[in-house]
């Protein structure tokens, strides 16, 4: 079936169901519920009263043996969990399809995909936190693979997993340090973007591809100071945990990142530095050209955003960005010694109803653009956008369809793109 027929389908489909939707509102007051479901704050509270089960039965002897057989109350009390263990979750399902990227390995098929979270934190003395997230998730191939890969995907067959885990503690009145077993680089970054993607990965962080990271051994801090000033630098090492290997090792692969940046009530700006060692990880918005294997890189990126004073008006927040890498040790068959990228993201809220946004971003994935001597230059000149709509039905609940598209993505001027999906989330 033809990606328009697809199309046509799913609109039908989504007409259907919306008059039941509405006859549905009519006998359920969805608002009540929700206010009785959930508390004012989003997570739920997990202490030692939350595992206590007490039962009492009165249990009939048929045979007159006894004339009732009482059960007191079994107290369980669970000391396993700290009183201030929070618990919340997300779960988050699409459906869409792809025009083109044949080398991906797929085209107009459509295709779902989902992920399930569940996060856990934990204060041990108030300032610090214990974070924990356990995912789990399944999609078709077209959502794993570099330009087309969805904003939410985690594809590990079904199993709940130990996706993250990091301790972060004060160090003085401004520091924040960080250390976990599971984590990436840009979870101790000072925040360098406001724009949310509505379908691809490519436009996380501004624009992700010096970004490209590994979730594995790591460790950091920022410093923040009242005045916006603020200073970042942490470490992922893969190495850390593999025993071939070691940490910090001329044999490991490992990124650096260091941030300096200044925040302002409506607009922010940082510099980052970026040094990788056997590093691969950052093919989300990169050509083949500019995806190095198993080599050395310096990477250098500017951000910034910023926020009018009023939603709701034609005036957008903007985010933009711009990375440049440069390759040392360049040997066969890796030829490209230095490329870059751009990304440019705005977003309106409270345009139609309030709690919604509309997304338009645009970014030149990482692409080639000096090569070692003698090298073949035939890199492509790649470019991918989207546009997308998200509203909430209610306080847990956010529908986000969106379109998609680019050309020259990866390798050749055959590989261009158009898609179309609806992602539905369900915090909790």
């Amino acid at each position: 079936m033809k990606l328009f027929q697809q199309m046509l389908v799913a609109g039908t489909a989504l007409s259907l169901i919306a008059p039941i939707a509405a006859q549905a509102s009519d006998f359920v007051n969805i608002e009540e519920m929700s206010s009785y479901i959930r508390s004012k704050k989003k997570s739920s509270r997990l202490d030692s009263k939350s595992f206590t089960n007490k039962v009492s039965a009165n249990i009939e002897n048929p045979k007159g043996g006894f004339d009732s057989l009482q059960v007191k109350p079994n107290q369980f009390e669970a000391g396993g969990f700290s009183d201030t263990t929070t618990l919340d979750g997300k779960a988050v399902m699409w459906i869409g399809a792809v025009d083109g990227a044949d080398e991906i390995g797929e085209s107009e098929a459509l295709s779902t995909g989902y992920t399930y979270t569940m996060n856990l934190n934990t204060s041990f003395t108030g300032d610090d936190n214990l974070y924990i997230r356990l995912k789990s998730g399944a999609n078709a191939d077209v959502w794993d693979e570099r330009s087309t890969y969805h904003i939410e995907t985690k594809d590990n067959n079904d199993q709940f997993r130990l996706d993250k885990m990091w301790y972060t503690f004060p160090v003085g009145d401004k520091i924040t340090a960080f250390v976990g077993p599971r984590i990436e680089n840009y979870y101790m970054y000072i925040t360098p973007s406001i724009y949310k993607p509505g379908a691809l990965k490519s436009f996380k962080l501004g624009g992700n591809s010096n970004f490209g990271a590994s979730t594995d051994v790591g460790f950091g801090f920022k410093y923040e100071t009242d005045g916006g000033f603020g200073f970042a630098s942490n470490l992922v090492d893969k190495g850390a945990d593999d025993p071939t290997q070691g940490m910090l090792t001329q044999e490991t692969v490992r990124k650096w990142d260091t941030q300096i940046a200044y925040t302002a009530d409506r607009w922010h700006i940082s510099a980052f530095v970026s040094d990788e060692q056997n590093w691969s990880s950052h093919s989300y918005n990169a050509t083949t050209l500019a995806r190095q294997v198993a080599t050395d890189s310096i990477g250098y990126s500017l951000r910034g955003y910023w926020m009018p004073e009023e939603s709701g008006t034609a005036v957008p927040e903007i985010t933009v960005g711009y990375d440049v890498k440069s390759y040392d040790d360049v040997v066969a068959p890796n030829t490209v010694t230095e490329a870059s990228s751009y990304m440019v993201g705005l977003t309106w809220k409270d345009m139609i109803q309030p709690d919604d946004r509309i997304g338009l971003a645009f970014t030149q994935p990482l692409k080639a653009t000096e090569f070692r001597a003698g090298a073949a230059q035939n890199e492509v000149d790649p470019f991918i956008w989207e546009l997308y709509y998200a509203f909430k039905p209610n306080d847990s609940m956010e529908i986000r369809p969106a379109i998609f598209g680019g050309t020259d993505v990866m390798t050749d001027e055959e590989d261009d793109i158009f898609g179309i999906l609806t992602t539905a989330t369900f915090k909790f």
